[in-house]
């Protein structure tokens, strides 16, 4: 075996942690897989003879190649977009894909993505590195360019303002089917008072449609309800039950085509938050296999 041949198959070793670094960092599916391949054509004509820990090496490279697709991201676009989920990771109910399993180490849940949203691209790594894969702040540095200081006091914003901003889901994953097929049923009936007993009272629901114009943002239990009342009712979708990045959620389709993904939060017996993805581009790039069942 020559040298080449060693790298690619320790590459390919290291490829599921690699992955999971650049979903964290991007919250793209498919961003991820070119984050990763990018940096595999880095790293085939880089020389390694004096690397001493491969798998940090190849971590702090993906991390750089996410970290400058994410400043291009934020450059390419003129202006935020007002509602954006990213790419929701789907399993069946009874199992998570062994694939997945490394993407969703930790618990990444959609709600947790949409925070991550919101670091600056330093701030996003500087998190992601140290407090989901343990870099040591002395190697996050160089890849910010900043002091092994500056990457700590990076990583420490972006944990107040995740921790402010993520909820945590409750445990008990049949807990939380309990309430959602409570909401689903409250929904098919009408029932407006039981929607908003099952919201908590400050529910966040976002809606990304793409370019459709039918994104929306909601909050208040009211709100969300009076949406859930008008959805079913005008619109005849088939429901699938599937775990979203570890938790219970929804995918949604019409005349047997996908129509939506949505993650629901349940926590303290309520559903705190819906993130739903219903971009008709972007859902004909998921695994959907769940719909096959």
């Amino acid at each position: 075996m020559n040298d080449q041949q060693w790298l690619a198959e320790r590459f390919e070793e290291h490829r599921p942690r690699l992955r999971a670094v650049a979903y964290r960092m991007l919250g793209s599916l498919s961003e991820s897989e070119d984050a990763v391949q990018d940096a595999w054509l880095r790293v085939s004509r880089a020389e390694t003879s004096e690397v001493e820990n491969l798998g940090a090496w190849l971590t702090t490279i993906v991390a750089r190649v996410s970290l400058n697709m994410l400043r291009s991201r934020k450059t390419r676009r003129e202006a935020p977009f007002d509602v954006h989920v990213p790419d929701p990771v789907v399993d069946p109910v009874d199992g998570t894909d062994p694939e997945h399993e490394a993407l969703l180490a930790d618990s990444v849940g959609l709600a947790l993505l949409v925070v991550l949203e919101t670091l600056s691209p330093p701030e996003r790594l500087a998190f992601v590195l140290h407090d989901m894969f343990g870099v040591p702040f002395e190697q996050i540095a160089p890849i910010v360019e900043r002091s092994a200081d500056a990457a700590r006091q990076l990583a420490s914003r972006a944990r107040r303002r995740v921790r402010g901003a993520a909820p945590v889901p409750d445990p008990d994953l049949n807990a939380q089917w309990e309430v959602v097929e409570a909401f689903l049923a409250a929904a098919r009936e009408g029932d407006f008072e039981g929607l908003v007993a099952l919201l908590d009272p400050d529910v966040v629901l976002r809606a990304d449609a793409g370019l459709t114009g039918l994104s929306r943002y909601e909050r208040g239990a009211e709100a969300v309800a009076r949406g859930a009342s008008t959805w079913s009712r005008r619109v005849a979708l088939t429901l699938h039950r599937a775990l979203i990045n570890g938790s219970v959620g929804i995918v949604s389709t019409r005349d047997g085509q996908p129509f939506s993904v949505a993650a629901i939060t349940v926590s303290g017996g309520k559903i705190v938050e819906m993130d739903i993805l219903a971009d008709p581009e972007r859902l004909a790039t998921l695994d959907l296999a769940v719909l096959e069942d």
